[in-house]
């Protein structure tokens, strides 16, 4: 009977094709309900001499099936190995796979799109700390004692410093604009722009801080300015500049604009600029449709910032205008909310960025 047993157990070891049929031959003979643990529980119900005579035996039996067993599953082990080997064989002569490149943000990559398409108009690009002073950032741009820009709920004020003095941290890019104009004794460092004799035409991109946070606004934002002072400057330069800059920005030869009228203490007259777009769909589609969207706001520059700034009102004009570069990147790229720009999400910046190989140009296309 055991010799019978041992046949028919060592046969199904050597039939196992795969590692999981081994597995149930093992189960069916020496697991817990095993034909041969089986045998080995009956040992107890026998008598002393017929232990003696059938003990050897199934112990026996159980070893040499257990030798089997391992056996069989080297083998097993060994065949499944080289077929996976096989199968995932590496070709050496194949080109190694592309490393993962980084690439450039939206916020950038939007920057400089505006930049390349003020640049062809005959702009150039000025600068200025984040860090400014209540005269830059207020008082020069005309703003009352009493804005409420001025005040701790819209503005990051910085400790007093030595002097008394609070510093801020700007609010706009304005700021850079009064540099631009004003001369200043100080010596600053080359980067920051400083008292450049008119006519000027300078765009202005850059961080700026306001407490705000929701889904269309964010307490650090960037945003781009852009400021002209010569003589006999009027609103008709200032419409036909905006129009071709949202043209050439939006990539599109239809671009249907108009002005409302608003108030900003740095520009009088000021304006909203709306532009004509679609929003069916769950898209903004700018150049077609009949709906409007706030995009910008613009002026021509107060009298007082020019006096302000050693301008003489009666002989300089200029105008100026300012929007924010994460906004018009997700109104031209599509993206459903602003806080996303500054999420840091790896896997949104692999969807959204742009390849570093290829630098806005508005003759070949910004995007």
């Amino acid at each position: 009977m055991t010799a019978q047993l041992e046949a028919e157990i060592l046969a199904a070891v050597e039939a196992a094709g795969d590692l999981a049929a081994l597995e149930a031959v093992r189960v069916a003979a020496v697991g817990k309900s095993g034909s041969i643990s089986e045998l080995l529980k009956s040992l107890g119900g026998m008598s002393p001499d017929e232990r003696r005579e059938r003990g050897p035996q199934i112990n026996g039996l159980r070893d040499r099936v257990q030798s089997a067993i391992a056996a069989r599953k080297t083998v097993l082990e060994t065949a499944a190995l080289d077929a996976k080997l096989a199968a995932e064989r590496v070709d050496l002569s194949l080109p190694a796979p592309p490393r993962r490149k980084g690439s450039v943000h939206p916020t950038m990559q939007v920057m400089d799109e505006m930049i390349a398409v003020f640049a062809e108009m005959g702009f150039s690009v000025a600068e200025g700390p984040d860090i400014e002073t209540d005269f830059n950032n207020f008082t020069a741009l005309n703003f009352p004692e009493k804005h409420p820009a001025r005040e701790m709920h819209d503005t990051f004020f910085l400790p007093e410093d030595a002097n008394g003095e609070r510093k801020v941290l700007r609010t706009h890019t304005s700021p850079v604009q009064v540099r631009v104009m004003h001369k200043v004794n100080e010596k600053l460092p080359s980067w920051i722009a400083n008292g450049q004799e008119p006519p000027i035409r300078i765009i202005v991109p850059g961080r700026t801080f306001r407490k705000d946070s929701d889904q269309t606004h964010t307490p650090m934002f960037h945003q781009i300015e852009g400021l002209v002072i010569d003589k006999a400057i009027h609103m008709g330069h200032l419409k036909w500049t905006l129009e071709t800059f949202l043209s050439r920005f939006f990539e599109t030869p239809e671009v249907v604009t108009r002005f409302r009228p608003h108030h900003f203490p740095f520009t009088e007259p000021s304006a909203e600029m709306d532009v004509q777009c679609d929003r069916s769909g769950g898209e903004v589609k700018i150049g077609q449709g009949t709906d409007w969207l706030e995009i910008l706001g613009c002026g021509m520059v107060h009298p007082n910032v020019l006096r302000n700034c050693g301008l003489d009102p009666d002989v300089w004009q200029g105008f100026a205008f300012g929007c924010g570069v994460d906004r018009l990147g997700v109104l031209k790229y599509g993206m459903p909310d602003l806080r996303d720009m500054f999420a840091s999400d790896v896997r949104w910046l692999e969807h959204y960025g742009f390849s570093p190989y290829a630098a806005p140009n508005p003759a070949t296309g910004l995007s």
